[in-house]
């Protein structure tokens, strides 16, 4: 892999010695289930061919480094009996979590030095911090002879991400980023961390799944994500249950009938709704009628947009266009307030209809946004 070298040259060049290895982790787009994870609802994420790497050699004497190439920013020094939590430590907070995650849960994670490049774009809702959250887990798992399992990595990097960074996400972005397969979409229980990898060869269907990056920066600390994860948990406790996952869609209208604030009657309303269409998806791509999969997401959208209300302007751009443009489905994707959309369509029409978007986008004063397939890529992995 020529990344992989680079990487390491580049290692070579910063430290002064070769690295132990060279990791890879991927982001990942969600195909439907959004704020359902941190509910133990379900979700189906697939990883993207968009990585970060990282060349990493262990260390012995309780010293973090820390560099990236996608920075301009110096090499990044710390011990690690001194990594302190929602210290704001920027890019750096990311890795040094996974770091200071491994040793609160008692591994023997004496130090190491790391040099990380990333290909997945930032603030687009594509998990790019949780790429660095698993290729720094994965590394360090292998050189400390850790022996811990995809999803206890997953879940050691979403604690990094939560009680370190201070983003109280949950556990789909790093369970997508370390578990995902080739051609496969990752049908994710969230509450047990059961999973099953569900063929997702959308170029044998003659279809297409395009991402719309909107370039609209979004910031998942910036207290609308927390705040709509409360809810959520008021809803639950308004509900007597532990989850918004143990309220069956059969039940939905029973229990928004018994919640008096409208706000979290709104949440409630999208969460359960959408475990429901994760369920409906899965069906469908299990009878082979990939097609017909645009409609829930289409319907996704709009719940995301009217009940948890978490859309922006170009976002609903890129999903009214798309499908007046003959796209299958689309809806936005991520954590919201920007970020990026994907698009459903069959290969004949994608270049017509991402035409019609950037059209669009132009017309409306809004910068263009940016384009690309997504293909069901693997997860996690050694590359050197």
């Amino acid at each position: 892999m020529a990344r992989a070298a680079e990487v390491a040259a580049r290692f070579e060049e910063l430290y002064g010695y070769a690295p132990d290895g060279v990791w890879s982790a991927p982001g990942r787009v969600n195909l439907i289930g959004e704020y359902t994870d941190f509910n133990e609802g379900f979700v189906l994420p697939l990883a993207l061919p968009h990585t970060a790497v990282a060349a990493v050699a262990r260390r012995t004497d309780g010293v973090l480094r820390l560099h990236s190439a996608d920075l301009d920013a110096p090499l990044a020094e710390v011990r690690v009996d001194e990594l302190t939590p929602l210290s704001d430590g920027g890019w750096a907070a990311y890795p040094a979590g996974v770091v200071w995650a491994l040793r609160e849960a008692g591994h023997p994670v004496t130090g190491a030095d790391l040099h990380l490049s990333s290909t997945v774009p930032t603030g687009a809702g594509l998990s790019s911090s949780a790429a660095l959250e698993v290729v720094t887990a994965l590394a360090l798992d292998e050189l400390f002879g850790l022996g811990l399992t995809r999803p206890e990595l997953a879940v050691l990097a979403q604690r990094a991400e939560n009680a370190f960074v201070g983003v109280p996400c949950g556990v789909m972005d790093q369970t997508a980023s370390a578990c995902c397969t080739d051609g496969h979409a990752l049908h994710l229980d969230c509450r047990d961390l059961s999973l099953r990898h569900v063929p997702f060869d959308l170029a044998a269907q003659g279809l297409r799944l395009l991402v719309v990056d909107t370039r609209v920066k979004h910031a998942l600390g910036d207290g609308a994500y927390a705040e709509r994860r409360a809810g959520c948990e008021a809803g639950a406790r308004a509900l007597g249950v532990s989850h918004l996952r143990d309220i069956a869609y059969e039940e939905l209208p029973a229990a928004l009938a018994d919640l008096t604030s409208d706000k979290v009657r709104r949440y409630v309303r999208h969460v359960v709704s959408d475990n429901h269409r994760v369920a409906q998806v899965i069906g469908l791509l299990d009878a082979g009628d990939v097609r017909a999969i645009g409609p829930v997401l289409t319907d996704g959208h709009a719940s995301l947009r009217d009940d948890l209300r978490i859309s922006c302007p170009e976002l609903d751009l890129v999903v009214s266009t798309a499908n007046a443009a003959g796209a299958l489905g689309a809806r936005m994707t991520g954590g919201g307030f920007g970020g990026s959309a994907i698009v459903l369509v069959e290969s004949g029409a994608s270049d017509a209809v991402a035409k019609s978007v950037l059209d669009a986008f132009a017309a409306a004063g809004f910068a263009a946004p940016r384009v690309f397939p997504a293909v069901a890529s693997a997860g996690a992995r050694r590359e050197a």
